[in-house]
């Protein structure tokens, strides 16, 4: 299958079942690339957006991977289990929840809304003197990771029907929803874990426009859901330049502040376009922009 030439993104929704390097290797064969990424592990359970960065998109990945994510979850109280999610062990149980009252939920959700810190779960991706936690954690052995910092930017509850609850999660990069599930049974005295799990949003991403894996193999789904690299850093401030100041820049030269149509920009990250294309992501060196990344050939 053809695929532009600058590269871009396919937004994919993910089944149940297969992991997202499974999603990624039906992609490779699909569109006969092997220069397939993306931006964000979804666990085998759970199922919804997938951005995946094909071609020279892979070098957009940077600009994506720190970008929030929304997600319904289903959280089931009172069982506590090895994996914080269905697929592991029951560790233990209670029938606590049963005194719950709707009140007492809210107020346990507020204690995990906001800046806060969180343990990731033991089976999980993070490095243990360079090897996956969940390896260890599968050969027996104690897996103690660090606290990181997460953001959660929205923590709405959509339905309480006991023992189950339906939330609503706007997160940054890097938070675990399985332990945000594990956490919240813990403030609330019944244990619990995450039952559920779809990813709705990346950022201005959504799954409307997104296509199924099966979808992969038919060309006309693919370039109806395909986004260009220019708009998949859409939410990153852009300045538009000529061509001449666009081959400066093609060939790593900085160029001065003055020649961008809008100086509106701040210390981080600039798209820089000619003529709608994407010719680099500039950061601002005094009165001129130096290239941080360059997309376009010089020629």
């Amino acid at each position: 299958m053809d695929i532009p030439a600058a590269g871009g993104l396919l937004l994919v929704d993910k089944p149940a079942g297969p992991t997202s390097h499974d999603i990624v290797a039906v992609a490779r064969r699909a569109l006969g690339t092997p220069r397939v990424g993306h931006t964000g592990t979804l666990d085998p359970f759970a199922t919804g957006l997938l951005v995946l960065c094909v071609g020279p998109g892979t070098r957009l990945v940077e600009f994506l991977v720190g970008l929030p994510k929304d997600y319904l979850a289903r959280v089931r109280l009172g069982v506590r289990t090895t994996t914080d999610d269905p697929e592991g062990e029951v560790e233990a149980t209670s029938e606590a929840w049963q005194e719950l009252t709707r009140e007492e939920i809210l107020a346990g959700l507020e204690l995990l809304r906001g800046r806060t810190i969180q343990t990731p779960p033991r089976f999980s991706a993070k490095k243990i003197a360079g090897e996956a936690a969940h390896y260890r954690a599968r050969r027996g052995e104690t897996v103690v990771l660090e606290p990181v910092e997460i953001d959660v930017l929205a923590l709405d509850l959509l339905d309480w029907s006991p023992p189950e609850l339906e939330l609503r999660v706007r997160c940054s990069s890097g938070t675990y929803i399985r332990a945000l599930a594990r956490d919240l049974g813990e403030r609330l005295g019944t244990g619990g874990h995450l039952s559920a799990l779809r990813r709705t949003a990346v950022g201005e991403f959504g799954l409307v426009g997104a296509i199924t894996v099966a979808e992969l193999e038919n060309a006309d789904a693919v370039a109806r859901g395909w986004i260009t690299p220019a708009a998949a850093l859409g939410h990153l401030p852009h300045i538009q330049i000529g061509s001449e100041d666009a081959a400066r820049l093609a060939h790593g030269q900085m160029i001065p502040l003055a020649a961008a149509s809008s100086a509106e920009m701040g210390d981080g990250p600039v798209v820089v376009l000619c003529a709608s294309e994407l010719v680099a992501v500039v950061e601002r060196d005094g009165e001129r922009l130096r290239p941080r990344k360059v997309f376009q050939a010089a020629s």
